[in-house]
């Protein structure tokens, strides 16, 4: 990716982010929108978020592989690894190689391996000191991250943190731990839909995850919003199926 157009790609990422704040807020869709955008301007190969609720206790909020989010729950499960220091310390932490550097978190290195990672970027999501979560990047190729690259995603951590800490908790009164709850319920939607899609199309969770998406984007609809109607079995997924091939069509024509 050249100078120019990370430099358009990353403003666009920061108005995407703060678009969703302005309009009809959705925490899933903004932490959907987060990772993805980081991880294709830092040019990593898979990310996850996770966020703390109000015992202080992680939870998955989202991943843009199966692998990712293999790799982020085991962290939870042992309690170990870069996103879990992260979170502990409010630091960023970063993993030039895995293979030689992650000697204090030994289920990290052997999950992430052999999931091919090989290098990893944890950036904390906090405010004024409070830490809610941890941004984890991760990439198949070792090497150090740069200090811009981790500017940029402290950067849009920084912007999604404010908007889940403070613009419903400001403007509507609402508290964390409510946004919390609706973001695992839509998880838990999300993931019934995935597992429909994959299950009918005979496709991965990764390709399934794929197709809800681009669906929803493609209609301006929420992600949550499509998952429920797949899996109430309002929405076909054979038609989810013939709508996107005869999208990819028309574009390429």
């Amino acid at each position: 990716m050249d100078a120019g157009v990370r430099e358009t790609r990353i403003s666009a990422a920061f108005v995407a982010v703060a678009d969703i704040l302005t309009t009809d807020f959705d925490a899933v869709e903004l932490l959907h929108t987060l990772v993805n955008d980081c991880v294709e301007i830092l040019e990593m190969n898979a990310g996850g978020l996770m966020l703390a609720d109000s015992t202080g206790e992680l939870h998955l909020m989202t991943s843009t592989s199966e692998a990712a989010e293999f790799v982020e729950v085991m962290q939870m499960a042992a309690s170990s690894g870069p996103c879990i220091d992260c979170f502990n310390t409010g630091r960023a932490v970063a993993v030039s190689d895995i293979a030689d550097d992650a000697g204090g978190w030994p289920e990290f290195k052997k999950v992430a391996l052999a999931h091919g990672f090989r290098s990893a970027l944890a950036t904390p999501m906090k405010l004024r000191g409070k830490v809610i979560g941890t941004m984890n990047l991760f990439s198949e190729t070792a090497g150090e991250v740069s200090v811009r690259n981790a500017a940029v995603a402290q950067a849009l951590a920084d912007v999604a943190t404010i908007g889940i800490l403070q613009e419903r908790v400001i403007r509507e009164g609402q508290i964390v731990e409510e946004q919390l709850h609706r973001a695992l319920d839509s998880r838990i939607v999300i993931e019934q839909a995935k597992g429909v899609i994959a299950s009918a199309l005979s496709v991965t969770m990764d390709d399934a995850f794929a197709l809800l998406r681009k669906y929803a984007r493609d209609r301006n609809l929420t992600i949550r919003s499509v998952s429920e109607r797949v899996s109430d079995r309002e929405l076909a997924v054979q038609d989810m199926a013939t709508s996107s091939t005869a999208a990819r069509v028309q574009a390429a024509e």
